[in-house]
């Protein structure tokens, strides 16, 4: 027990000996009892209302003056607010710092609530989304930002991957917006100026594709007389040989000079144009007959095809990635390997999955595969003729008709490549 409390009790005990000695000498126990009480109450409820203005005031000013277990209390909630003003103080210099930094970003910084109404933003969000750092705070970001990918992106609340789109302030600005939630059904949304990294993209896939198109020309002459030179009987069996490894280089060459080409096609056209519908059964078996061609027999080459199945897209688009990872199986998996091709749908869409016996790929290599000229072995896909581009090829076809690429692999038992394609690209 504090001294406070100790004082408190010896308070209360003297008033009960004052109320019995005035019983003793004047009688009248109740009287003197509810008279004492009566005071006893009239003080605490004094108290009570110093307590209430000092609360109604916000706790402001010094603490009201009194003695024993309200003093205790006066004292402890005045120590409470200094503390309270001291951090509250902290935390608007810490808000205030932050504010600053995030107002010094070049990326538009938007808070957004449950309700998708701005609470704060930052300038740089004024000259990317038009959005006034004082005027537009409580508005809702739809009412104000109306383009129509964002709305679908913000309705979608898929927000695993960026939204890229034009600036309504500025349409020379291609924007990369992405939304991260945060505390209680909170989103932050981050806007980043991508304007100069897609210009040199587009630098990039311009200069690939006219490279490649100057290189069709002599690559043409020279498979021209490298055909007249293999005809020459005068040649001697070295020269033959020689011949031979240039005719392949020469093809292989052509090879990738036709996979860039295509490949930057299919970079600079993000939709696509052609919206036929491809009767893919007939296409596989074209694939699975040519596949068994480049096999030469040395694989067990197996298929399992919904012949009613067909899609809509680019006949052209999925005859390549799905030949790809075909012709991939083949080059890929060891002599007397099984291979196995499907194509089927479910409720989720259609599928088709390549699965074969071959060396596998190990896990750190499976999130680059798609990356152009990216090579887990790189002396053996140059034995086996690849290019490094096919699987790049395979993703952008896909994304161009909403499909996903999954790839499982284990080392020593094989890989498993499975195209995902949407319910609406099937044709009912």
């Amino acid at each position: 027990m504090n001294r406070i409390w100790a004082e408190e009790f010896w308070r209360l005990f003297l008033l009960i000996v004052v109320v019995l000695l005035l019983f003793f000498f004047f009688g009248n126990f109740f009287v003197w009892l509810s008279l004492a009480l009566g005071i006893f109450l009239l003080w605490n409820l004094r108290q009570l209302n110093h307590l209430s203005n000092w609360v109604e005031g916000k706790l402001t000013g010094e603490a009201p003056h009194s003695s024993g277990i309200w003093e205790d209390v006066f004292t402890n909630l005045y120590r409470f607010r200094l503390r309270n003003k001291r951090r509250h103080k902290k935390l608007v210099k810490r808000i205030a710092r932050f504010q600053e930094a995030a107002q010094a970003m070049p990326n538009a910084i938007v808070v957004l609530n449950d309700e998708n109404s701005i609470e704060w933003c930052n300038s740089a969000s004024t000259k990317m989304l038009g959005i006034h750092t004082q005027r537009d705070l409580g508005q809702r970001l739809l009412n104000l930002v109306r383009h129509p990918k964002l709305v679908n992106y913000i309705v979608s609340g898929d927000f695993e991957e960026p939204l890229l789109m034009v600036s309504p302030v500025d349409k020379s600005r291609m924007l990369s917006i992405r939304l991260v939630a945060y505390g209680d059904d909170q989103r932050l949304l981050v806007g980043r100026d991508i304007t100069r990294m897609q210009v040199l993209k587009k630098m990039r896939r311009d200069f690939v594709a006219n490279v490649s198109h100057e290189m069709r020309t002599p690559l043409t002459v020279i498979n021209g007389y490298i055909e007249m030179l293999r005809d020459e009987k005068s040649l001697n069996d070295e020269n033959k040989e020689m011949l031979l490894r240039i005719d392949e280089q020469s093809i292989r060459l052509q090879s990738i000079v036709d996979d860039l080409l295509q490949l930057s096609h299919l970079e600079s056209n993000s939709s696509v144009v052609v919206n036929e519908t491809i009767n893919v059964p007939v296409l596989l078996d074209r694939i699975i007959d040519d596949a068994k061609k480049l096999s030469s027999g040395q694989h067990d080459i197996t298929f399992d095809i919904d012949s009613s199945l067909e899609l809509r897209g680019n006949k052209d688009e999925i005859h390549s990635a799905l030949s790809n990872l075909v012709f991939n199986a083949v080059r890929y998996t060891p002599e007397n390997g099984a291979i196995s091709v499907n194509w089927f749908q479910d409720k989720e869409g259609a599928h088709f999955l390549v699965r074969d016996t071959g060396v596998g790929i190990p896990e750190q290599h499976l999130a680059r595969l798609t990356e152009r000229f990216y090579r887990v072995d790189v002396a053996r896909s140059r034995h086996t003729g690849g290019t490094g581009l096919g699987l790049a090829i395979v993703k952008h076809v896909l994304q161009r008709h909403e499909g996903e690429l999954d790839i499982q692999s284990t080392v020593g038992v094989g890989s498993e490549f499975r195209c995902d394609f949407p319910t609406e690209r099937m044709v009912v």
